[in-house]
């Protein structure tokens, strides 16, 4: 694992090549997704079913297969389910957005109305897969909108269905499940085919086919975003466990062999702490060969001057999850601007967030933190302008617009404004 210091004359070019990923569309995909694309397009249910049973090894008929999304728990797997279901509801009915207008003193009205989108399509991935946790934090907030119909897309490999996936489905009130997955299902919500609806809207997670075909229908639909892999920067004062810190670094790790993994620390020897926690603790890791991977490929150990400097390097890297492990985690708030979630104290691991916390897990990436934010309700909600002008309010408004309307050459515009001048 790469070992950093702040101090290091070339300290800033190294983090910049730490940090770079390739987020460029490699052509040959984004070639065989044009095509998947352009195919159910135009030929619906017969493009969807034929591309699904070529990519996931199905016999499906020359229909797409709707499934219940009742589902058979065990009831602690259910509780757990219903709990954290419950959490990222209270939660999100915090960000619901309300109408609004006032009134100028001539009688002008000038408002908003906040309405939510008629229907939306999550993606969910599938087969020995299983993501709850995916299904909760795109349906719930979609849900708590007031979105008028939820389409999922699944995939089942081979015919394997999960049934924890379809029992969070069901618990997060999705409407409709239909067990298609890759470019061909989001082609199919984007487009609508003869069994599955057009959406507004594709949010949720999947594989760079996913990725490329959500980039292609941006337009005719809204996205949530294009995520990059995943990431954790944890700022830590040298008094945390370092097996915890060592576990916090696995636990995105683990995701794939291209995500990141860094610790901010002022403490050489922590440093070195949490590096022999990780040595000792990783062979006993499952996913032990893709953790070693991604500590290898993009993980980091950066030694920094003091909390303040750690803040600065956070801000440059704008990590998708930031935990501070300090004793005052409140104290750097103000010196922190950008990061999809922040976790605040020793006890508070990632891993909650990804499940049972309540905030959404959906957040961005590659440093899209500096301009992009949660998944949330306001996804979900679109707002349209009120305007209503009073006879006197257009005496007033009708000259200002008259005289920057024949500024820009723009006659029509302004003869609209003046017919409705008194004088």
């Amino acid at each position: 694992m790469l070992k950093l210091s702040s101090s290091q004359p070339d300290f800033a070019e190294r983090l910049h090549a730490l940090l770079a990923f390739e987020t460029a569309q490699d052509p040959a995909v984004d070639a065989a997704v044009a095509s998947i694309c352009a195919d159910v397009h135009h030929r619906g249910d017969a493009a969807l079913v034929e591309h699904t049973n070529r990519f996931d090894r199905m016999q499906a008929a020359s229909n797409c297969s709707r499934l219940s999304v009742k589902s058979a728990m065990p009831a602690d797997v259910r509780d757990a389910l219903s709990a954290a279901a419950e959490r990222v509801r209270r939660y999100h009915e915090k960000q619901l957005a309300h109408s609004w207008s006032y009134e100028d003193e001539d009688g002008t009205l000038l408002g908003q109305q906040v309405t939510p989108l008629d229907r939306v399509g999550i993606y969910v991935p599938g087969g020995k897969a299983a993501y709850p946790s995916s299904v909760l934090m795109n349906a719930m907030p979609a849900k708590v909108a007031g979105v008028g119909e939820i389409i999922m897309v699944v995939p089942t490999p081979g015919g394997e269905r999960n049934d924890l996936v379809l029992a969070a489905a069901y618990i997060a009130g999705v409407d409709k499940v239909f067990t298609v997955g890759g470019a061909q299902a989001v082609a199919a919500l984007a487009y609508g085919t003869e069994t599955v609806p057009q959406v507004d809207k594709i949010t949720g997670p999947g594989n760079a086919y996913v990725a490329a075909a959500k980039r292609r229908v941006f337009g005719v639909v809204g996205i949530d975003m294009v995520a990059g892999p995943s990431e954790i920067l944890v700022i830590c004062d040298g008094d945390t466990d370092p097996d915890w810190v060592a576990m916090d670094l696995f636990s995105q790790a683990e995701h794939d062999e291209i995500a990141q993994a860094i610790l901010l620390c002022p403490s050489a020897d922590y440093i070195a702490q949490v590096e022999a926690s990780i040595a000792r603790l990783l062979p006993s890791m499952p996913r032990r060969a893709i953790i070693e991977a991604s500590l290898g490929n993009r993980g980091a150990l950066i030694q920094v001057r003091d909390l303040a400097e750690a803040c600065e390097i956070s801000n440059y890297i704008a990590p998708e999850h930031l935990e501070l492990s300090v004793a005052d985690p409140a104290a750097l708030l103000p010196r922190l601007r950008h990061a999809g979630a922040i976790f605040m104290g020793r006890f508070t691991s990632e891993s909650l967030g990804d499940y049972c916390a309540g905030p959404n897990h959906v957040l961005p990436t590659s440093r899209t933190a500096r301009f992009a934010s949660p998944l949330g309700v306001y996804d979900f909600q679109k707002r349209s302008s009120l305007i209503r002008v009073s006879q006197a309010g257009a005496q007033k408004l009708g000259r200002i617009a008259s005289l920057l309307a024949r500024g820009e050459g723009l006659s029509a515009h302004a003869r609209a404004a003046e017919l409705r001048l008194e004088d």
